[in-house]
């Protein structure tokens, strides 16, 4: 997959493009506003990754003339600017995704990885698997190595979205959003209960474990630690 990385700040830049060389992307960079349109402009990519402060065009910009083009790339704008109206302002001028400096490079990967897949044409499926666990989305009927799991309703769709994401670092952030539903963190221990809940019920006397904590970053649900 390629990527369009329009990032002035070099140490940012060539962190963020070793760290996506190694998760499997190709990179390509543009260290400044002109010259990453220019870029946008020349070639297809499946994602654009914006800082939004350029010189020259600033990043809001550079979307903005894309989508009056036409263009439709992904585009996850990235920005020191973290208050409600500017998030607002980078979604509203054509970005399907905004991140507050600094970031988790493993939420980013994640977010980019979920802008690829949106980007996709979509396979509707009947049931979802991560090794010996199945989970049939028309039935809500859950097993592992045949034998029946019993889920409530949010355990449900909490399983749901760790297998729709599943090798995947998944955040507290993602969790609240798509599975409670939340914009804002209620701090309170409702994830980590449930987690616990589940994590019981899919893994204990199964092997192996699928359900792991990534500290200081959030869960993911793999057959490999």
């Amino acid at each position: 997959m390629k990527i369009l990385l329009i990032e002035d700040d070099k140490d940012a830049a060539a962190y963020l493009s070793k760290g996506l060389v190694e998760s499997g992307f190709s990179v390509a960079h543009a260290d400044n506003g002109d010259d990453g349109l220019h870029m946008a402009l020349a070639s297809d990519y499946d994602v654009l990754l914006v800082d939004r402060m350029l010189p020259g065009h600033d990043g809001l910009s550079i979307i903005v003339m894309l989508r009056a083009g036409g263009d439709r790339t992904p585009a996850l704008v990235l920005s020191a600017l973290g208050e409600v109206d500017d998030r607002v302002a980078g979604l509203k001028a054509g970005g399907d995704d905004y991140m507050v400096k600094p970031y988790a490079f493993s939420e980013l990967l994640a977010r980019l990885e979920a802008l690829v897949r949106r980007a996709q044409p979509q396979i509707e499926l009947s049931q979802l698997e991560v090794a010996d666990l199945v989970l049939d989305l028309k039935t809500h009927r859950v097993t592992r190595s045949g034998k029946r799991i019993h889920l409530r309703p949010r355990e449900f769709r909490l399983l749901e979205f760790f297998m729709q994401h599943h090798g995947q670092v998944v955040t507290r952030t993602m969790l609240l959003e798509k599975v409670w539903g939340y914009s804002f963190d209620p701090h309170t221990n409702v994830i980590d209960v449930h987690i616990s809940r589940l994590r019981i019920k899919i893994d204990k006397g199964f092997e192996p474990p699928l359900l792991h904590t990534v500290r200081g970053a959030g869960y993911k649900l793999s057959a490999s630690p």
